[in-house]
């Protein structure tokens, strides 16, 4: 398998973590949350001589799905996303959007739910919904290679907001806790914004009320 993060600069004027997930025998290919500098990830998918199969989406906010659009008309690859979040593809009360000062307004190819199979290669993905940052945020598990995707949900040390429209701070407690802290304790988590951690440095904040210190 080849992981590649890229960050890429949004209409926010602040970096998202872009990744790109490719099995090395077929060159089958995911794009996960191109929020902008489309550019960029087009040249890695063309160094990786890349099939483009999916762009997923963690959620539905405009600066992860930014580049979406031109991403898919110059490299084809099927847009998915869970199915709560798919409203917010098309309503940017929601993605907020023009609020960012951008425009995105698309369909998704496909509406995923919870324990959903992708498949790459070999490399297979379960879709983990996990509400809380919006209504239909979702997070992306390769057991066999021992990471999660986890969009806005949990970050290094913090989890994301719950203050915009669909946000809860309770659903977004019960999927840290219920959902991603179940994952073994060694599991790489790569967030939407920041640096990657693992499940057992998250615990303590979440299991024991210690605030995390590095």
């Amino acid at each position: 398998m080849i992981l590649k993060r890229i960050k890429v600069l949004t209409k926010l004027e602040a970096y998202t973590n872009c990744y790109v997930i490719q099995d090395e025998i077929t060159k089958e290919t995911m794009v996960v949350d191109p929020g902008g500098e489309v550019d960029k990830i087009v040249e890695m998918l063309d160094i990786l001589e890349a099939k483009l199969k999916y762009i997923y989406l963690t959620h539905c906010h405009g600066d992860h799905i930014g580049g979406v659009v031109e991403l898919k008309n110059r490299k084809g690859g099927k847009i998915i996303i869970h199915r709560y979040d798919s409203e917010g593809l098309v309503d940017d009360g929601i993605s907020l959007t023009t609020y960012l000062g951008m425009y995105a307004n698309f369909e998704s190819d496909a509406r995923l739910n919870d324990n959903d199979l992708l498949h790459l290669g070999n490399l297979e993905f379960k879709v983990i919904h996990t509400p809380g940052h919006t209504r239909g945020g979702s997070s992306l598990y390769c057991e066999k290679e021992g990471f999660v995707l986890t969009g806005d949900t949990l970050f290094r040390g913090t989890w994301g907001r719950t203050d915009l429209p669909t946000g809860s701070i309770e659903d977004i407690m019960d999927s840290i806790v219920n959902k991603l802290l179940v994952l073994p304790d060694d599991t790489i988590v790569y967030p939407g914004h920041g640096k990657s951690t693992r499940i057992k440095e998250e615990k303590p904040i979440y299991l024991d009320l210690k605030p995390r210190l590095d």
